[in-house]
This record gives C-alpha cells, sequence and structure tokens, in this order.
C-alpha cells in the first residue's frame, strides 16, 4: 500500500544526475525539497536507480513532466500517466506538475508550444485534464508557459488559465522567470500580469534565470543566475500569496552545487521577508 504523500515547504532544487553524487555527500538542510522530471527517472536502475532512491529518502519530491502534451492532438500517453501514479505512490510524492503547452502532433516535436488561446482550445485541454486527472488521482498542476510566436487567440492568456484550471479543477505551478520573459517579448506589466492569474489555485512556483538575445528578446532557457527583476518579482509572487514553497530551476550551465545553493537561500531569505499567509503543500492541501 502506498504511504500519505510528503509535503513540501520552503526552497527547493530541481535534480539533474549530475548533482546526484554531490547532494549524497552533503547534509540535508540546505535545501527543502527536490523535483524531478518522470520520464528521466522510470524504470532506471543501477547505480542511478539507487542514488535516485537514496534521495528520495533525503528529500520529499515533486514530479514535473516534459512530455504529457496537455495541449496537443495525439492521444494522450496513458501508459506514461499509469507509470507517473506508480512512481509516485513508491515514492510517496504530493502531486504530479507539467507545461500548460503542447508538444506533440503526429509524434513528439520537441518543444514547448504555446495552446491558442480560444474557447474551443479550453474545453480541448479541460477534456484531456479531466482523463489525466483519473488516472493519477488528484488535480494535475499546470504551469504558466514561456512563448516567443503569439498563438490564435480569442482571449487573454490569464483568462485562457483561469479558464482552464476552473473547468478542470486543475492547479497552477507559478513560473515566475516565465512572467518576466513574456512581459519583455510581448509587451505587458508583469506585475500586472501576476495579479490577474488565478492565485487562489497556485500550488508551488519556479524561479529560474534565461538568456538575453536582446534587449526586447529573452529566451527561457533554465542555464543561468536568476537576475534581479526576476527575484523581485518573486517577491511581490510572495506578498500576494505568502511565501508559497519555491523550486529553483537550473538545467544547464550547472555551478557547482555551493552556488546553487546561494540561489535556493536567496529564496529562503525573501519567503522570510514576505507577508504572512503561507502554506505547506501536499496531499490535500
Amino acid at each position: 500500500m502506498p504511504g500519505t504523500a510528503r509535503e513540501i515547504r520552503g526552497a527547493g532544487l530541481g535534480l539533474r544526475r549530475a548533482l546526484l553524487g554531490p547532494l549524497l555527500s552533503r547534509p540535508t538542510g540546505d535545501i527543502d525539497f527536490m523535483e524531478v522530471a518522470p520520464e528521466n527517472w522510470i524504470g532506471v536502475g543501477g547505480r542511478f536507480g539507487r542514488q535516485f532512491r537514496e534521495i528520495a529518502e533525503r528529500y520529499p519530491l515533486v514530479l514535473h513532466g516534459l512530455s504529457l502534451d496537455i495541449g496537443g492532438p495525439d492521444a494522450l500517453d496513458l501508459d506514461l500517466l499509469r507509470a507517473v501514479r506508480a512512481l509516485m505512490d513508491e515514492l510517496q510524492v504530493g502531486f504530479y506538475s507539467e507545461h500548460l503547452t503542447y508538444c506533440a502532433a503526429e509524434g513528439h516535436l520537441y518543444d514547448l508550444l504555446p495552446i491558442p488561446f480560444t474557447e474551443e482550445a479550453v474545453g480541448h485541454v479541460v477534456a484531456r485534464i479531466q482523463q489525466a486527472q483519473d488516472i493519477i488521482g488528484q488535480p494535475l498542476v499546470l504551469e504558466n508557459a514561456s512563448y516567443y510566436a503569439q498563438a490564435h487567440r480569442d482571449m487573454s492568456e490569464a483568462e485562457f488559465i483561469s479558464a482552464v484550471l476552473q473547468r478542470s479543477g486543475a492547479e497552477l505551478l507559478l513560473d515566475v522567470n516565465n512572467i518576466y520573459v513574456n512581459s519583455i517579448n510581448h509587451g505587458y506589466d508583469p506585475v500586472a500580469f501576476l495579479a490577474s492569474l488565478p492565485l487562489s489555485r497556485v500550488r508551488y512556483l519556479h524561479i529560474a534565470g534565461h538568456y538575453d538575445e536582446a534587449d526586447d528578446l529573452k529566451v527561457d532557457t533554465h542555464g543561468a543566475d536568476v537576475i534581479d527583476p526576476v527575484w523581485a518579482l518573486l517577491s511581490r509572487a510572495y506578498d500576494l500569496l505568502g511565501p508559497l514553497p519555491t523550486l529553483l530551476e537550473r538545467d544547464f550551465n550547472l555551478p557547482p552545487l555551493p552556488q546553487l545553493l546561494q540561489e535556493v537561500a536567496e529564496v529562503r531569505r525573501r519567503q522570510g521577508c514576505a507577508l504572512p499567509g503561507g502554506r505547506a503543500v501536499g496531499e490535500g492541501a
């Protein structure tokens, strides 16, 4: 029988294989939880599998998927969803998040592409979310996406996100860097956009660095340090939400672990300065 899911709180870090050894060689107090892509760990055995399960014993985990394709035209990958559910049960994971995007059309496209902001798309996505939720047995948590070309729209992005979450019962993974990147690329006020989202549905947050292609073009790479305007936007999010659990994403150009932990510590510092009202997040929260 699966155990009760472990709660998350505080500041977390995304797990990469290069971090397994450094993480297992130091005390656990610098990080409150870890986030893993289930596609990278389902069925993994050997040394990596053993190290992964040691990490799962040390830290509460959340799963953040890469390939569910919640907005696409292809049938949902039900085998993937069943494997995710099994991993959640095995490791006592509280919830599973994905991207509010599509990434396949007659095969994987290896990119996260924006869904049109239309009523038809809302209905399509809601039906697929409900199908996924029937398998995982709880609300799916969906991330607001970065995008570079504007898909067709009959409503605003915030209206689209709100409609999807309200009708499906899904929850929101609030990616602060994606808001900042989109605000530069598409010319809007990031604070006003943040305030327009269904903040009562936020389960946890992401923060990350990005690449400056030009003054008016930022690329969401997760390959650099978090910059001051993104830190400031995170503090604004805490003012609205309280200090909800927050995950630092770093996917490549990985610095030494102590440097990453400095950014995790900065998340904690800003959580400590936030207005009251935060909450721990876990099963049933």
